[in-house]
Parts: C-alpha cells; structure tokens; sequence
C-alpha cells in the first residue's frame, strides 16, 4: 500500500488514481490516515456482499444517484430498493424537480407491475 498526503492528492490525483489501480492508496492528513482510496474497475471488490448495495445506498442518500439509477447499480428490483432505503429511514422522494420526476415515474413503474416487482434496467 502507497501514502499519499493530502497535498500530493491536490498536487497530483492522477498520480494517486493511477496508484489506486494497482491497490489500496492512504491519503494522510497530518500525519494520521485520513482516507483510503480503491480503484473500483477490480470487478472483485465490487462483487463482495453488500458493497454494492451500501455504495448504492450512499450514493442515493446523498442524492448523487437517483432512486432508479441506485437500484440499478446496487442489483435489486426498484421495490426492493425502495424498502431497503426506507427501512434506514431514507426518504424515497426528494431532490430536484428532475431527480424527483425519475423517482417518481421508478414508483408509477413499480405500482403499475404485475405481482412480480419490475427489474431496474
């Protein structure tokens, strides 16, 4: 594992990306561990239970993601998703006028379905 300070990442970040392909890279910050960064084009990562459902789910609970897009990168149905981020306590509609018209067109979707929940694309 390679340590790239805070200032080498500012410097630098392809050099700390280009590191992060061959594995795990420490960003310090005064001398204590700050963050870690992992290059996620390793397939294998990716397919570690939960992962991708918990990047998912932070992702969405940020609103970096739509609730479509989230449950299409975390593998679950749209109405699997939905309960999942429901049950952290995550609201299912919010964001911008745009985020929230793809949200809402995921849960007309998903209402409209046969017993069988819809699969996200």
């Amino acid at each position: 594992m390679k340590a790239f300070s805070v200032r080498d990442l500012k410097n630098n970040p392809s050099a700390a990306l280009r590191e992060a392909r061959e594995h795990p890279v420490m960003v310090i910050n005064r001398h204590r561990p700050e963050a870690l960064l992992v290059h996620l084009d390793d397939d294998s990562l990716l397919a570690e239970p939960g992962i991708r459902r918990a990047l998912a789910t932070a992702l969405y609970r940020e609103r970096s993601l739509s609730l479509g897009q989230a449950a299409r990168f975390s593998g679950p149905s749209i109405a699997e998703f939905i309960q999942h981020v429901s049950r952290l306590g995550i609201p299912v509609i919010g964001g911008t006028s745009h985020t929230v018209r793809e949200d809402a067109e995921a849960i007309v979707e998903w209402r409209s379905g046969s017993a069988q929940p819809t699969r996200a694309r």
